[in-house]
């Protein structure tokens, strides 16, 4: 690490602890003698959803949410459950590196979260993604969640 004072190529670790989950490091220069702090933190990778018309966009944490809260719209569902299920797939796709994911792919993991959480809620969000056009398309998924 290179001094932001003076220049000198190597600086010593003072102290060292986790920090808003980042890690934290106080530093000191043998050259000048000056402190300073650095922040370690890992990069991420930018996430692209690649969409079903073919083109990419960033992947948009509010709009995953709001996709999922209105599906759970008057359910017993609070906002923390939500904001769990989005922090589980958005850590997911993090851990695994990934930068691309397609609109497939988070529709079928909102939909493993919500099977376990609220059937009337997994019925609307797959209204939705799936496209339903008719009443088959309802009563399909229903007798699918039947058995």
């Amino acid at each position: 690490m290179q001094c932001p004072f003076c220049g000198f190529e190597k600086t010593k670790v003072i102290d060292s602890r986790q920090s808003e989950g980042k890690k934290r490091r106080r530093r000191e220069c043998p050259q000048c003698g000056k402190r300073y702090t650095t922040y370690e933190v890992v990069e991420k990778p930018i996430l692209m959803v690649l969409k079903k018309s073919g083109g990419f966009e960033p992947f948009d944490r509010q709009k995953l949410t709001a996709g999922i809260m209105s599906a759970c719209k008057k359910r017993v569902i609070s906002p923390d459950t939500v904001a769990g299920i989005v922090d589980g797939i958005e850590n997911k796709l993090q851990n695994d590196m990934r930068t691309e994911v397609t609109t497939a792919e988070l529709g079928d993991d909102v939909l493993a979260a919500l099977k376990d959480i609220d059937l009337v809620a997994y019925v609307r969000f797959a209204s939705v993604y799936k496209d339903f056009n008719d009443l088959d398309s309802f009563i399909k998924i229903i007798r699918e969640l039947g058995k």
